[in-house]
């Protein structure tokens, strides 16, 4: 009897520690019941200027960084040697599972445009286009280039000697117009008198041939020259470097990044286009599930997207600096509205005081 009461209690034991099993722990007071959130991952492809252009895909190529460091992001850049790599770049950055792709430059549209058909599940981004309808899964990032171009019309026609300054352009389209555009009415605005020569290279890598462009606007009299080129305007510094003498000082104005370091001798100032505080804003409002998807976001002035570089003062007066300031902001009150187009700047010079 003793016995097979003992086997009892055994068998009773191993079913209520069986039953024990089966049973969901309460968390203990004060245990880390957290669970890790997964990293967002950005994938950018860049344009045929790549993230060494010195211009808007290294900006672009900065703010994905800054997601990095800021938010805890993974990254992976793949840049494009030619038009070809835009759709396989694409392809490869979606099936690595990206949780928004960035196509860097308007020459990417129809990719991206393709992309997020393909994948309407996956999010993009493009910057410096907007689609007339923008993809539910696409947010397009454009700049009033016209407004950041308009500040270097001044410093160029405050800086000037020889009342001629010049414009040197990448490919002839609507979105570089708006930086000549821009750039002519504030020359004007400070002397409608001052000539600018403005030519356009076709190409927006061609470094030699935006030398040689320069070279030609220096010699027929130009001593302040803004390009809006990418990596074609590289050579300009080189031939403002190579122009200067003891007796002539000429200069060169960069865009989208500080283009300083390139001609620290010759460099007034850049038109800096903040490519970079545009994808790390998208980007990390995505992150905070605020997605900006079938919208064009637009930075200008105001909104801190375009401005002087940082590094303007090392060549350029004060009263040129001054000046800037001024215009700056009634630019931002709207007491001035900046043209883009041949059209607005022509009724543009109709309002300027005779």
């Amino acid at each position: 009897m003793v016995k097979k009461l003992g086997v009892f209690l055994i068998i009773a034991t191993l079913l209520v520690s069986l039953a024990g099993c089966g049973k969901t722990s309460e968390p203990t007071q004060g245990s880390d019941t957290k669970q890790t959130a997964p990293k967002l991952k950005i994938g950018m492809a860049t344009d045929v200027g790549g993230i060494n252009d010195e211009s808007f895909n290294a900006s672009a190529y900065r703010g994905l960084l800054k997601a990095k460091d800021e938010l805890g992001a993974e990254i992976k850049v793949l840049e494009s040697k030619q038009e070809a790599d835009y759709d396989t770049n694409l392809a490869t950055l979606v099936r690595g599972g990206n949780d928004l792709t960035w196509g860097i430059g308007f020459a990417m549209s129809n990719a991206i445009e393709k992309a997020a058909k393909e994948n309407p599940d996956k999010k993009f981004g493009i910057v410096d286009f907007a689609y007339t309808t923008v993809p539910s899964n696409v947010v397009c990032v454009t700049f009033k280039e016209e407004e950041g171009s308009f500040l270097m019309g001044v410093i160029a026609a405050k800086m000037t000697k020889t009342n001629k300054v010049g414009f040197l352009g990448g490919v002839e389209i609507d979105l570089i117009k708006k930086f000549e555009y821009g750039f002519r009415a504030g020359v004007a605005a400070v002397n409608p008198k001052i000539e600018v020569l403005s030519g356009y290279a076709a190409s927006f890598t061609d470094s030699a041939k935006g030398k040689a462009m320069a070279n030609s606007m220096y010699d027929q009299g130009a001593d302040v020259i803004f390009h809006a080129s990418g990596g074609t305007g590289k050579g300009l510094f080189e031939a403002a470097q190579e122009k200067s003498t003891s007796d002539k000082k000429v200069w060169a104005i960069g865009v989208d990044s500080d283009q300083y370091k390139l001609a620290p001798e010759n460099t007034l100032s850049s038109m800096i286009k903040s490519v970079d505080n545009a994808v790390f804003d998208v980007s990390k409002r995505l992150n905070d599930s605020d997605w900006q998807g079938g919208k064009v976001v637009t930075y200008g002035l105001k909104e801190g997207g375009v401005d002087i570089a940082p590094t303007s003062n090392k060549n350029t007066s004060q009263e040129a600096l001054d000046a800037v300031a001024d215009y700056k902001q009634k630019i931002i009150s709207g007491e001035i509205t900046v043209p883009s187009t041949k059209d607005q700047f022509d009724s543009y010079l109709l309002k300027l005081p005779a």
